[in-house]
């Protein structure tokens, strides 16, 4: 099939029910695509592989943002390992043609469990039979207020380190439009049109909520802590920009209407999905 944006194409999409996942799913649907929600809810088991050949059945392109909440790196590199694999496993005996998955900016250049799981699934992708393009993103508008709601006291640590972020509905669309062309292997990082300390994000966050306490920067022990202050979770070169800044973004956010929706899923550190 061609894989032009003129033709209707089926696209699974795993973690299709997560922060980045919905919005792929939405976008999917409105451009009149074919989209495959692949997550327990809807009967398909990532880590054990139950249900998902039937979802792959004449699908012609994945988009994975599925996610795992932990800091671990033996938890996340087994889980990125295990879906992954499942992943291109059944990709391969479906004949899907075009593996898009979501990934982190910094993931190579930052020392932490959740990241090493990435990196893994970046290697297995780019090893695999199936044709692959890996996008990396930096971390989203959504980040502060998944971090935000963890915190229950009046002290509100956040990490030390400028941040570029974009709107996760940004990202899914960019996903989007990568999943309906060619395989392109890494292509350029995605960030948003902005950077700012994720202390600063979370005081004008706080103050769009009317939220009182005390942010408190943190920095990482170490090396990690050093290349993440130096802006390891930075773009390092050109590439795509998000249009949507985090006042924007947060306009939005602490609307009443979206505020009687609840505050988003909490996320790992440096994972920007109810999550990427």
């Amino acid at each position: 099939m061609d894989m032009g944006t003129e033709k209707v194409i089926r696209i699974a999409v795993a973690g299709g029910t997560g922060l980045v996942g919905r919005y792929v799913v939405e976008a999917a649907r409105a451009a009149g695509h074919q989209a495959v929600v692949i997550s327990r809810s809807a009967g398909v088991d990532l880590l054990t592989g139950t249900g998902l050949a039937a979802a792959l059945d004449g699908a012609d392109v994945v988009i994975d943002v599925s996610n795992t909440a932990t800091l671990s790196r033996p938890k996340s590199v087994r889980f990125f390992e295990t879906v992954t694999g499942q992943l291109l496993a059944a990709e391969a005996g479906a004949g899907v043609r075009h593996h898009v998955a979501l990934s982190i900016v910094g993931v190579d250049r930052v020392p932490v469990g959740y990241y090493a799981g990435k990196l893994r699934q970046e290697t297995l992708i780019e090893a695999g039979l199936v044709p692959w393009t890996v996008l990396r993103a930096t971390q989203f508008h959504e980040f502060p207020a998944q971090q935000l709601a963890r915190v229950k006291g009046p002290f509100v640590p956040v990490l030390e380190a400028p941040a570029a972020t974009v709107a996760a509905r940004e990202v899914a669309a960019h996903l989007l439009d990568l999943a309906t062309g060619p395989a392109q292997g890494r292509v350029p990082d995605l960030a948003g049109p902005e950077t700012h300390s994720l202390s600063s994000l979370t005081r004008q966050l706080m103050r769009a909520l009317g939220r009182r306490g005390l942010v408190v920067p943190v920095r990482l022990p170490g090396r990690t802590g050093k290349v993440i202050a130096q802006g390891a979770l930075l773009p390092t070169g050109p590439g795509p920009r998000g249009q949507q800044t985090f006042a924007q973004w947060l306009a939005g956010y602490a609307s009443p209407a979206n505020r009687s929706g609840g505050s988003p899923p909490a996320a790992p550190v440096g994972r920007p999905e109810g999550r990427r």
